[in-house]
């Protein structure tokens, strides 16, 4: 997958469509990924200790990846992620609209 942790990525379908936010954490297994402050729900917890407050509590959910798109932070839009090699063989990440590095 060419999203990693740490990038800037734009909701496009489902309930959180249009937010973006960064990505906390990517499970290669699931293909999900859990982005910071989208797709919010709530869990009905019980207090299992003195000291843990039990109640509903919210808290992130992962998103599909289909459902997500690269936010470049150059070009400020959502766009696609190519790859380019460069002149000393190394491989790196760019932005499909404004051809910069990421």
């Amino acid at each position: 997958m060419r999203i990693r942790k740490g990038d800037t990525v734009y909701v496009m379908s489902g309930k959180e469509k249009g937010k973006t936010g960064k990505v906390l954490r990517f499970s290669k297994s699931t293909n999900r990924v859990l982005v910071q402050g989208v797709n919010f729900v709530k869990k009905h917890a019980r207090q299992t200790r003195q000291d843990q407050p039990g109640g509903i509590l919210q808290k992130e959910s992962p998103l599909h990846v289909s459902n997500l798109m690269f936010y470049c932070p150059r070009c400020s839009k959502p766009s696609r992620l190519g790859t380019k090699f460069l002149n000393d063989r190394s491989k790196t990440r760019i932005c499909k609209k404004c051809q910069e590095m990421v």
